[in-house]
C-alpha cells in the first residue's frame, strides 16, 4: 500500500490540486439553475461579468481580467469551463452542477488542474465565499 502522509491536500495522481464546495438549499433544481446562469447569479460566481448566452464555445474575459470558455453545457445539469485566474500561468477546470436532492437541490463547484496548493486555498476561500452568498440569495 502506498504512503500517502507526505502527499498535500488535494493533490490528486492526475489532475493536479482540486477543491469543491457544495451546499443544499430548499429550492427546486430548475429555480437552482435558472438562477446560476442569470445575471444575477453568474455574478456571484463569475466576478463581475454579465454573460448574456452562456453555450458551449463561449469565450470570456471579465473585468478583472479572468478567463473562461465553456467546455460542456447541459441546461438543469452541469456546466464545465476552462477557467484562468489573471496571475495564474495555468489554466484549470471548473465545474458547476446543480443535483436534485429531494424537493431541495444540492449547488456543488468543483475546480481542478489547479498548479498549487496555494492555488486550492485561494479558490477553497473562493467558493466557500460563493456558497454563502448563494444561502443569502436563496
Amino acid at each position: 500500500m502506498p504512503d500517502r502522509s507526505n502527499k498535500p491536500v488535494g493533490l490528486t495522481k492526475d489532475a493536479g490540486f482540486q477543491i469543491g464546495a457544495r451546499k443544499t438549499f430548499p429550492v427546486t433544481p430548475e429555480k437552482a439553475w435558472d438562477f446560476l446562469v442569470s445575471v444575477k447569479g453568474t455574478r456571484l460566481w463569475l466576478d463581475t461579468m454579465d454573460l448574456n448566452k452562456i453555450e458551449i464555445k463561449t469565450e470570456f474575459v471579465t473585468p478583472n481580467g479572468y478567463f473562461g470558455k465553456i467546455t460542456v453545457f447541459k441546461p438543469y445539469s452541469h456546466l464545465r469551463m476552462q477557467w484562468k485566474h489573471p496571475d495564474w500561468e495555468n489554466i484549470s477546470i471548473l465545474q458547476i452542477r446543480t443535483i436534485p436532492a429531494k424537493e431541495k437541490t444540492t449547488i456543488s463547484f468543483h475546480q481542478e488542474k489547479l498548479a498549487s496548493a496555494d492555488q486550492r486555498e485561494a479558490m477553497k476561500s473562493l467558493w466557500k465565499s460563493v456558497v454563502e452568498s448563494l444561502e443569502d440569495a436563496f
